[in-house]
């Protein structure tokens, strides 16, 4: 594969790795999808085994992305309702207010919901906080995966 070439997917990467912190762009999808390029393209055993390696990496952080602040949500008593809510009214914010709607209309979501069961708002904030560590544990647990992948393909790139 050709430096030129080698560069476009580092780019993607990195792409990828800002779309996993700011939830725009499917990054583990980019990342995923810019490493099996490269694996297709380079060919022979180290490509194939970072390939492999990667995706194991960003599998097991999904796995884990999805059940490790789920968890932790269940056992805070914070109800999946909540969190839809907070998630709609997300997407909405983040075209109201590009990039920080997303995170305020999340926040806003979450306690509107919330105070309603609640009827209190020490009750709704706690929830909310819950939430926000559980959707920070979630984003943190995925960019790990994603920085193992990227790690893996940079040292492939440099050192073989």
């Amino acid at each position: 594969m050709s430096a030129g070439a080698e560069v476009l997917v580092g780019l993607v990467i990195a792409v990828g790795l800002i779309g996993i912190v700011v939830p725009i762009l499917p990054g583990t999808l980019l990342i995923f999808g810019a490493i099996a390029v490269w694996a297709f393209l380079t060919g022979g055993t180290v490509a194939w085994t970072v390939f492999g390696i990667a995706t194991a990496a960003l599998l097991l952080t999904a796995i884990v992305k999805y059940t490790w602040p789920g968890k932790r949500l269940q056992q805070a008593g914070v109800p999946n309702r909540s969190l839809v809510v907070g998630g709609l009214l997300g997407i909405i914010g983040f075209f109201v207010v590009p990039v920080i709607g997303l995170l305020l209309g999340f926040l806003l979501g979450m306690y509107l919901s919330e105070a309603q069961r609640h009827r209190t708002h020490s009750g709704a904030w706690r929830s909310t906080v819950q939430a926000t560590k559980a959707v920070g544990l979630s984003i943190l647990v995925e960019l790990f995966g994603a920085l193992v992948a990227a790690g893996l393909w940079l040292a492939a790139v440099v050192f073989w």
